[in-house]
């Protein structure tokens, strides 16, 4: 559907909670690698079932979802509200609920599965999806993953193991396919999908044993070269320590500080050197945590020009800075081109014996106007990390449709500037290309 020729609408609003922020303890490991839930409850959101409220999955209060981000162990620190999703930034990540489908992302020790049931529920129950049992609606199909975790000993049920949660997954749903991506001693990332048509797990009786015997078993992905990409995750890890700095609550101020001496009150350089010294008084957004100085590291470490509001107009980031450090972002973009608005997503954990940056995306490469391997070292330059993985998922293209133009672009990935990619993997999963790739920082 091509986009009308006014923009799509964006609200803001904000509901901060510092009180749930206290418990990011920094002086003890985090974990940063997060959990990522993804559901559909139809293939797009043009066709929503007959029963469905017309805002579909939208149509649900803040309130239910915070019910349900309970169970989980997380909080909503604000909300973008515009008029194809919703972008939650929780304490923890962050949750985009589109018309047909959610994306829920979250780390630390989150236990992100135990929302499962919750959402189900609220898609049949509040969006009107139709149920497939009594009371839970049937996904078209479900997605989950994450990264090896660094401190998988602090995980709790059912985060304890790969193994235990595909058998969470089987207890949803029949017919799921389970995969290890990479190296087992070494960066390697997981994946749980069901085929288009998912299939409910029906309660447990005689007459279905026979199905709950049949287990989902993990595969060891070796597949060859090839593919492309239009969704795009970056996995960072052993960030440079200068770059890292940008994302502790006592350097965003000391940015937030100068920026305000130079353009609120006009001062020079020379007179800011002096005034810094304790003769101003600052408004309080610029010395504690919060959207402001979120807003400021946002600018200041380029993540802002990762898809410039000159070229996306009426776009949103919604950032956040922690206390002693961390960092969370939300953006909603507009498509140029479509009636339908795209998102991205950064976490940061900068603490040096456990840091960890991620970067994920749906704009379109040809919308954004740059191609993959430019975002990713645009990205990668902001963190300057030791390690880092992609995923990168794409639609199939129609026949034979894989030209000149997309291998030179998969090629160009097998390129990114400082960095040697160590591993590639491409899997060809039902209705999506996957291509797996790691690399390791060259040494100068």
């Amino acid at each position: 559907m091509e986009r009308p020729d006014t923009p799509a609408s964006i609200e803001t609003s904000y509901e901060i909670n510092h009180a749930n922020t206290v418990d990011l303890d920094s002086t003890n490991a985090f974990e940063g690698p997060e959990k990522l839930l993804e559901v559909w409850f139809t293939p797009s959101p043009e066709i929503l079932p007959e029963s469905a409220q017309p805002e579909g999955l939208m149509s649900v209060s803040q309130q239910i979802w915070e019910e349900m981000l309970d169970v989980v162990h997380c909080k909503v620190l604000s909300v973008v509200r515009s008029e194809h999703v919703h972008a939650y930034l929780l304490s923890e990540s962050s949750m985009f609920v589109f018309k047909h489908k959610v994306i829920l992302k979250t780390c630390g020790t989150t236990t992100l599965l135990h929302g499962l049931p919750h959402m189900l529920r609220i898609a049949t129950e509040i969006a009107g999806f139709p149920p497939g049992k009594p009371g839970v609606a049937t996904p078209y199909r479900v997605f989950y993953s994450r990264k090896s975790f660094m401190f998988p000993g602090k995980q709790l049920f059912p985060h304890t193991s790969w193994d235990d949660e595909v058998s969470f997954l089987e207890k949803e749903f029949l017919n799921g396919s389970a995969y290890m991506v990479g190296k087992m001693n070494g960066e390697h990332w997981y994946l749980y999908l069901t085929n288009p048509g998912t299939i409910l797990t029906p309660p447990h009786t005689p007459t279905n044993e026979a199905q709950q015997a049949s287990r989902t078993t993990t595969k060891l992905l070796k597949f060859p070269d090839g593919a492309h990409d239009e969704t795009l995750e970056i996995l960072m890890t052993e960030l440079d320590p200068i770059k890292a700095k940008q994302f502790y609550l006592e350097d965003a101020s000391a940015v937030a500080k100068a920026r305000y001496l130079k353009e609120v009150e006009g001062k020079s350089d020379d007179e800011m050197v002096f005034l810094s010294n304790g003769e101003t008084e600052f408004p309080a957004e610029l010395t504690s945590e919060g959207h402001v100085l979120g807003d400021i590291v946002s600018d200041a470490c380029g993540l802002s020009a990762v898809y410039a509001n000159s070229s996306h107009k009426n776009s949103k980031i919604d950032s956040y800075v922690f206390s002693p450090c961390g960092f969370s972002a939300n953006g909603v973009i507009p498509s140029k081109t479509y009636d339908t608005t795209h998102y991205f997503t950064v976490h940061v954990t900068p603490e040096p014996h456990c840091s960890y940056a991620s970067f994920e995306t749906n704009v379109p490469t040809n919308q954004s106007g740059r191609e993959t391997a430019e975002i990713v070292e645009h990205v990668t330059d902001i963190f300057k990390p030791g390690k880092f993985s992609v995923t990168l998922f794409e639609t199939k293209p129609v026949g034979d449709d894989y030209d000149y133009e997309q291998f030179r672009k998969a090629a160009r990935m097998d390129r990114i500037k400082g960095y040697k990619r160590v591993e590639k993997i491409v899997h060809d999963l039902d209705g999506y290309d996957l291509v797996f790739r790691c690399y390791h920082r060259i040494q100068e």
